[in-house]
């Protein structure tokens, strides 16, 4: 028995996953109503960090070739605020190299598989030559 329109839903199916698959994923927080000072202790975890980053060899070699000594550099750190050494923490934070590489990898490979089972249940062969 044929269904009417099977290939129409199929393929509406096949796009609106598609999509859903795609979109980001998105993180709702509490934002406060007012700036709240960090505490001491964050403060020092925050510059701790900052710290970790400026020792890292790749990135004291950029800061020379922009011409910043050492002693500058630590110096400028030792001036800011602490809501600016807060911000510059969680910058390094976002930072992190291949953060969401793991979601991008899962939508290709899911891709890939609904390809392969199109291919397979359509009965059509690739053939390269």
């Amino acid at each position: 028995m044929r269904i009417p329109f099977a290939r129409q839903v199929s393929w509406y199916l096949v796009v609106a996953m598609f999509l859903i698959g795609i979109a980001p994923r998105l993180d709702g927080t509490m934002i406060p109503s007012s700036i709240v000072a960090p505490s001491p202790s964050e403060r020092a975890a925050d510059l701790e960090q900052i710290r970790k980053v400026l020792e890292m060899k790749m990135v004291r070699e950029r800061l020379a070739q922009f011409g910043y000594t050492s002693e500058e550099i630590k110096a400028r750190v030792d001036s800011l605020s602490d809501h600016q050494i807060h911000e510059i923490a969680k910058e390094i934070d976002d930072l992190r190299v291949g953060k969401d590489a793991g979601g991008v990898i899962f939508a290709i490979i899911i891709i890939a598989l609904v390809v392969i089972a199109i291919l397979y249940f359509t009965k059509r062969r690739i053939v390269i030559q």
